[in-house]
């Protein structure tokens, strides 16, 4: 069985965070274990709380890991702090971790901010670095590469700035685009474009750390990066389609919708 590591935050409601991640892990048929980088009081409605880890203990759960159950892959979510940045790219360099999937979570889907400022920095110095492929979304992309992107034209001038930071792939999701749902890869100088449909379903709680833990699994698989990456969309676009209606904002996805 393969071995999947989440590095993220906890969502308490169940629809993002570790334990999106472990739902959407174990339907690949796949053995989850989670670090996790802070407690997060949430529903559908907000993010109303987050009491972060400390580095100390971040770095003693991936030694529990890493010295007993070794991954396969590992994907990164919520990483709210320099010091907890700073931590876990020593003990995924110390450990030679591969197949490593970066989601730069910096704003949750209701709105809420998960990353401080001054952490941003650490992300783009630290984690990028150690990364197979990093899959922001829009927002989080006009963060990274400071301009604004209207269109795809403007998705890969974007993603070519990231690009720098990173001796892996870049992957821009395309949710936020008003025409289309189109996701830009670029790998080994090479750009990809993965169509997608607009699917008329306003719950996309935890579709970013739902695609990225996909993304992992199929790494871990031996599938490359653009294998992986058809795979995962597939697998989140039915998630999505299920159309499950939990929660009084924007809810989750129906991770269990069939199993991989």
């Amino acid at each position: 069985m393969k071995k999947i590591l989440t590095i993220a935050g906890s969502d308490c409601s169940g629809g993002a965070g570790i334990q999106a991640d472990i739902k959407t892990i174990t339907v690949h048929k796949m053995y989850a274990m989670s670090a996790i980088t802070a407690l997060t009081a949430q529903n559908t409605t907000g993010v109303y709380g987050v009491l972060e880890a400390t580095p100390e203990f971040v770095g003693q759960q991936l030694d529990c890991i890493f010295e007993d159950i070794r991954p396969d892959a590992v994907k990164i979510g919520m990483v709210s702090n320099t010091e907890i940045i700073k931590v876990i790219a020593r003990k995924l360099r110390e450990y030679e971790a591969e197949n490593i999937v970066v989601d730069p979570v910096m704003v949750s889907a209701s709105g809420s901010k998960l990353l401080k400022d001054d952490a941003i920095d650490a992300l783009i110095t630290h984690l990028f670095p150690l990364a197979t492929v990093i899959t922001p979304n829009i927002p989080e992309a006009q963060c990274l590469s400071e301009i604004t992107i209207k269109n795809k034209e403007d998705m890969e001038k974007a993603a070519e700035i990231i690009l720098k930071s990173t001796k892996g792939s870049v992957l821009i999701k395309g949710g936020h685009l008003d025409d289309c749902a189109d996701d830009l890869l670029i790998t080994e100088g090479i750009k990809y474009w993965f169509g997608g449909q607009k699917i008329e379903n306003p719950n996309t709680h935890g579709t970013g750390c739902t695609l990225s833990s996909a993304i992992a699994c199929n790494l871990a698989q031996g599938f490359n990066i653009i294998d992986s990456i058809k795979n995962a969309k597939e697998y989140i676009t039915g998630a999505i389609k299920a159309g499950l209606r939990i929660g009084k904002g924007c809810g989750p996805l129906d991770h269990c919708y069939k199993l991989i």
